[in-house]
């Protein structure tokens, strides 16, 4: 990234980087270029659409995204398949989970506080935290409770928490026949074949956002839920199609000179500006990805 923006090049950027962001802000401000950085779909419309729906608060107290990508068919012993990276994968069960309670930013290890939930046409999932608040983190401080939950077929976590506790997501070499192992290599190499989808069968996306707060003093609560399918006519994932439209609907959008702060930009900046969630939301939907806004007062 730093070498696009050296080039003077605007770039939308779906890489999950574990560096600050914010450390190349000031290059691309000197450059006078914009980078939109996580812009998949979580990170990436879920911070838009949680920016989204803050902007027509008055004021906002919560904000939650439950988000998974599933196998149409549930195969056991996993009932799920991965279509990236085994290792990105096993990295939601292992890196500790950051949210926002009561105004505090809390820790906690991944998989932890699992709670049931269900969701038309697909049934019930099972939700646990994990560390993708990313960027929100430091963009939207004024919010005392924020948290994002990845969603997954019920019994999946308890099954992720039998090879974290036995050592299989380990890092750290260990001998075997007189050769260096990293566990992790080995768990991901065996996973990979598993997790596969087979010919024919497709995935699915689900996720769930959801802001409250209160607006000329009712409390109240937007939900935005996507669920998406894989295209068998094409043979796109989902997976591919809500995190690969998002990004190329970015890129359209700073074609067409809808967003022109230079600068790093984490995905929710485009939901405070007018018109750009508009356009992305009537792209995705051209291309059958189709997000349904809710509007539901609690008092």
């Amino acid at each position: 990234l730093r070498a696009i923006l050296e080039a003077d090049t605007n770039a939308v950027d779906i890489a999950f980087f574990e560096e600050d962001p914010f450390s190349l802000d000031e290059l691309a401000r000197e450059r006078g270029v914009t980078a939109v950085i996580d812009c998949g779909v979580a990170p990436g419309m879920s911070n838009i659409l949680t920016m989204h729906g803050v902007s027509r608060l008055d004021s906002a107290h919560t904000a939650l995204t439950y988000v998974g990508g599933l196998p149409e068919v549930r195969r056991w012993p996993y009932e799920y398949a991965a279509v990236f990276s085994p290792i990105d994968v096993i990295a939601e069960y292992t890196r500790p989970a950051r949210y926002v309670e009561n105004g505090q930013t809390v820790v906690r290890p991944a998989l932890s506080d699992p709670e049931l939930m269900e969701f038309p046409g697909v049934g019930t999932l099972e939700a646990f935290n994990t560390d993708g608040l990313r960027t929100l983190l430091v963009t939207m401080p004024h919010i005392p409770n924020m948290k994002e939950k990845t969603l997954r077929y019920p019994g999946h976590i308890a099954k992720m928490e039998v090879l974290r506790e036995a050592g299989f997501f380990a890092t750290e070499p260990v001998m075997v026949d007189g050769r260096e192992v990293r566990p992790l290599d080995v768990t991901a190499q065996l996973l990979f074949p598993a997790w596969k989808l087979e010919p024919g069968e497709g995935d699915l996306t689900v996720m769930q956002i959801l802001v409250e707060g209160e607006k000329d003093g009712r409390r109240l609560r937007y939900t935005y839920d996507l669920l998406d399918r894989f295209d068998h006519d094409l043979g796109i994932t989902s997976m591919a199609r809500t995190t690969g439209y998002t990004a190329t609907m970015a890129v359209r959008l700073l074609a067409a000179g809808l967003y022109t702060e230079p600068g790093i930009t984490p995905p929710e900046y485009l939901g405070r500006v007018p018109g750009c969630v508009p356009f992305l939301l009537e792209g995705l939907a051209r291309r059958g990805v189709e997000y349904r806004e809710s509007l539901e007062f609690l008092s």
